[in-house]
């Protein structure tokens, strides 16, 4: 279970975000909107541990029971996708999985098993460059799994591919959220990105 408890955030000293509170259980996604300069993508890197330091924040997150708020990024075990794929053009498919797997791990043989999973076996050894839109967003978030996080934010992850990939990539999301039991955020512009009986919080 992740919960937010009366978070509020601050630009200087304007307020953006006012007592915010809500639970997200073992795969559900409750997805976010609002109108741009709301502060969504703000709230986000709250809660992975990184908000600029123009802003304030107040308020706690928990996950399976442990406060997260009080400790540093890498102990948070909070997975984060944005709107870019942001693989790392140095390295390879491959290399770029194997980035995010546990050291104790054997990481080339889980990164070609789950390029398989994906659909893009033998894609260990490519050039991100050399990847479609939608391959770059698969490749994306199995990353991101592939670390192991306890819960997965989601900032507008489908708005850079076209409508058959979005629909595409939504239900790849929603197989391996599902297959985890991760308790996901969402922010939004698009409703169709809102899952069939989702929660909607509207900031």
């Amino acid at each position: 279970m992740l919960s937010v408890r009366d978070c509020s955030l601050f630009y200087g000293s304007r307020p953006l975000l006012d007592s915010l509170s809500f639970d997200v259980a073992p795969g559900e996604i409750v997805t976010l909107m609002g109108p741009s300069g709301v502060g969504k993508s703000t709230f986000l890197n709250w809660m992975i541990g990184a908000l600029p330091p123009s802003f304030t924040a107040s308020g706690e997150l928990w996950l399976n029971n442990s406060r997260r708020d009080t400790l540093p990024v890498e102990r948070r075990r909070i997975g984060i996708l944005f709107q870019d794929a942001l693989l790392f053009p140095h390295l390879s498919v491959g290399q770029n999985l194997q980035m995010a797997i546990p050291k104790d791990l054997k990481g080339r043989q889980l990164a070609e098993q789950a390029l398989e999973s994906a659909g893009l076996a033998g894609y260990a050894s490519r050039d991100p460059a050399t990847l479609s839109g939608g391959e770059r967003a698969r490749v994306s978030v199995l990353r991101a799994l592939l670390a192991r996080p306890e819960a997965l934010l989601l900032d507008e992850p489908f708005s850079r591919l076209d409508r058959d990939l979005r629909a595409q990539f939504r239900q790849f999301i929603s197989d391996n959220i599902a297959g985890q039991a991760l308790p996901v955020v969402l922010v939004t512009h698009d409703a169709q990105d809102i899952p069939p009986g989702g929660k909607i919080i509207t900031l």
